[in-house]
């Protein structure tokens, strides 16, 4: 299906054709960036042995054309922000990029920064300029910045063959290029809780040498959020930093080699519950006792995180007649530690543990596109990945003797060390018909093996049908076959059985091994354009699923599991529509869904008997469904003063149903519903021809001040109640350079 971003303006069509909506007025009077280089080329090359800049610029145009069309996204659902929509909306670039995502249709926003794409706890592809990277193991942090953007693509729906592996969405970023839009800004950012960012972005051009880099710096107090409701909890500052480079080289007019570098790093201290005692007790009735102590003040809690992500990525493009090429190789590096408060944790949890684990990934990636004729295109590739994951963890708990009472008030250490190596191998062939001018067909098959703590493999088929019923209508459905390993690097290896009479055993001892899922996926769609300012879309999807991958935060350490459920569906729909005209644009997204699991069969040791049992023999919804969904805004230029809001409503997502006996059903209720309303101003000041500009801007997020809770504590891999943010106060200043 297709999706717009509408005072942001583009326009994704399934065909995988991105159009701007403010520029279509201008098309057909004005020549394209292309064209007017093409045209400059004769006149500034004539005579001329070395490159121009324009000539650069032009095979620049045609590398980047070529390799968007390596990809496909013919019959997929897709939604387009390019850089000057992140620039409209309230907190502009300025914001996290999980804030700029939430804005597409159907996205629910969770605690930690996470977010669920139609009713999937996780399984996001992120690619950049169309490579896949590897995954990390951060879980607040986000490595990847809307600073170095120029667009973003959210697919989602019935994939084609070139996307596996993880389907509930592919996060696409095209990055900025400096000889297309050279120039850049330095700006400082801050307000509420504490807020100050500095940051810089630049891009240029050196003969066939291109680049641009980014960086930030960002502090505050509110780095996670606030497990209380309170405007300013305890215990929650963060430093994190944020730096990138792209890098490329035009070898000619048909190849290029280019270049990625990334780093970030983030300190998260876990924020804090106020007024709250210790409740572990003894079987016999008594209260714990640790070191002599029986309680601590929450508030004086002192557990932090660590975060580490890094990438490199070397790859060389080949475009030639109807052939072209993209060959990537991939390395990441990722860390997470979480250090406890070592009498706090072990009052409070029952155990204090100081965890760490590490993730070193190294990938091949090679994709191609071949025009056939005017009626086939053929598309195909391979990804090749391997990574070693490294748990380390120290676990200070109390011994317990057989009536579950405690043997002494010393803590004793358990230490619970592992190490594996995955292995991915996958391969697609796929073709795209264009059986008569209005209907377009794109068929495949996909094997993906991959061989971790378990192991599969699959051949999946896949096939979209794209039907341009009218001028302007356009219909789509699709199915297509997915295998999704477990995420590898958040598989636990905890050996439970080390933590028997202790404070920190589990009631279930089973530990069976999360699995691969496997699902069956349909979609079927229409896009109607009412008037040249009007256009609405409505999308529908069915998935049926056979050991549905889930996660959960268990325990203190801020760190995912995986989990499986043997039978899974999901199911729902999406309303979009679009509005523009002249000076002002808006957009609404609307969806419902329902996701449900059944029984449990793996990482059970994480749960309670009394849950798995009930999950045994009932369907529950997810802890992350959101029944409905909805974000929408509005902008409106006058003048150089951009005026913009933008909100988010959703349903809640689920917690426990308490029942009048004192049991409970999982998952069987949700948080009540909430909405959350920003708003921004923007003025561009035009200092002189080579003084550049000044941009100033105010936000207000949540407007209203609303008071909601995203997670109560309560729910299937729930770990603590977190609180939506409160109302924030921001202002920046921007220079041009």
């Amino acid at each position: 299906m297709f999706y717009f971003k509408f005072f942001r303006a583009p326009v994704a069509l399934s065909m995988g054709l991105v159009v701007c909506l403010p520029c279509m007025a201008r098309a057909e009077s004005e020549p394209s960036t292309a064209e007017t280089a093409e045209a400059a080329v004769s006149a500034d090359t004539a005579g001329n042995d070395g490159p121009a800049l324009d000539e650069v610029v032009v095979i620049a145009q045609h590398l980047n054309e070529a390799r968007n069309g390596i990809q496909t996204q013919t019959g997929a659902s897709i939604y387009t922000i390019n850089e000057a929509a992140i620039g409209a909306q309230p907190g502009g670039d300025n914001q996290l990029l999980n804030q700029v995502i939430m804005q597409a249709p159907e996205v629910a926003q969770d605690s930690f920064g996470q977010f669920h794409v139609r009713g999937e706890h996780n399984g996001l592809q992120y690619r950049l300029n169309g490579i896949i990277l590897p995954e990390g193991i951060s879980v607040f942090g986000q490595s990847l910045d809307p600073r170095l953007i120029s667009s973003m693509t959210l697919i989602t729906g019935a994939l084609p063959a070139e996307y596996g592996l993880r389907t509930a969405g592919i996060i696409d970023l095209k990055t900025k290029s400096g000889v297309i839009d050279p120039g850049g800004s330095v700006s400082i950012y801050g307000g509420s809780h504490g807020t100050v960012e500095p940051s810089f972005n630049y891009g240029g051009s050196a003969g066939r040498f291109n680049y641009f880099v980014s960086g930030d710096f960002l502090r505050n107090d509110l780095g996670i959020e606030s497990p209380d409701g309170r405007s300013s909890p305890d215990h929650d500052h963060t430093t994190q930093y944020h730096e990138f480079a792209y890098l490329e080289y035009i070898l000619d007019e048909s190849n290029r080699l280019s270049a990625v570098l990334s780093s970030s790093a983030g300190k998260f201290q876990i924020p804090n519950r106020g007024n709250q005692v210790p409740g572990i007790t003894n079987a016999d009735g008594t209260p714990l006792t640790v070191n002599g102590q029986t309680t601590y003040p929450s508030d004086a809690l002192n557990e932090n995180q660590r975060e580490l992500n890094h990438f490199a990525i070397l790859s060389w493009q080949h475009s030639q007649g109807a052939f072209d090429v993209q060959t990537s190789v991939t390395a990441r590096y990722s860390s997470l530690n979480f250090v406890p408060d070592a009498l706090g944790d072990i009052l409070f949890d029952g155990i204090a543990q100081n965890a760490f684990k590490q993730n070193v990934a190294y990938a091949l990636q090679s994709d191609a596109s071949y025009k056939l004729n005017e009626a086939h295109t053929l598309r195909g590739g391979v990804f090749l990945q391997s990574d070693h994951s490294k748990s380390s963890t120290s676990s200070a708990v109390i011994a317990l003797d057989d009536a579950g009472n405690q043997v002494s008030d010393l803590p004793v250490n358990i230490v619970d060390n592992g190490a594996k190596t995955e292995w991915i191998e996958s391969l697609y062939l796929q073709d795209e018909w264009k059986i008569i001018p209005a209907v377009t067909v794109n068929y495949g098959l996909r094997f993906d093996k991959f061989t971790a703590f378990a192991s599969g493999h699959q051949v999946s088929p896949r096939v979209n049908v794209v039907w341009q019923a009218l001028d302007d209508t356009t219909v789509h459905a699709g199915y297509s076959r997915y295998l999704s390993p477990p995420p590898f690097e958040l598989v636990g290896t905890e050996t439970v059985s080390k933590f028997v009479n202790t404070t920190a055993g589990a009631e279930v001892q089973q530990a069976d091994t999360p699995q691969a899922e496997q699902a069956n996926y349909y979609d079927v769609g229409v896009q109607q354009k009412i008037t040249d300012q009007i256009t609405v879309g409505l999308d529908s999807y069915y998935k049926q699923s056979h050991n549905l991958i889930d996660e959960g935060q268990f325990g203190a350490p801020i760190i995912l599991t995986p989990f499986n459920y043997t039978y899974g569906k999901q199911y729902g729909v999406e309303l979009t529509s679009s509005f523009t005209a002249d000076a002002f644009t808006a957009y609404m997204n609307l969806a419902w869904q329902s996701a449900r699991g059944k029984n449990i069969d793996s990482a059970e040791f994480n749960f309670g008997a009394d849950d798995l049992a009930y999950i045994a023999e009932h369907y529950i919804h997810l802890d992350h469904e959101q029944r409905v969904t909805a974000s929408g805004g509005a902008s409106y230029l006058w003048g150089h003063t951009r005026f913009s809001a933008d909100f988010l409503v959703g349903s809640g997502l689920r917690a426990d149903l308490t029942l009048p006996d004192g049991s409970s059903i999982p998952n069987g209720a949700h948080l009540p519903y909430y909405e959350q309303v920003n708003l921004g101003a923007s003025h561009v000041f035009h200092l002189g021809d080579d003084a550049g500009t000044l941009t100033t801007r105010i936000d207000v997020i949540n407007v209203f001040d609303k008071r909601y809770e995203i997670r109560d504590g309560t729910g299937v891999g729930v770990g603590a109640p977190q609180f939506g943010p409160r109302r924030g106060l921001f202002f920046g200043i921007s220079k041009s350079i």
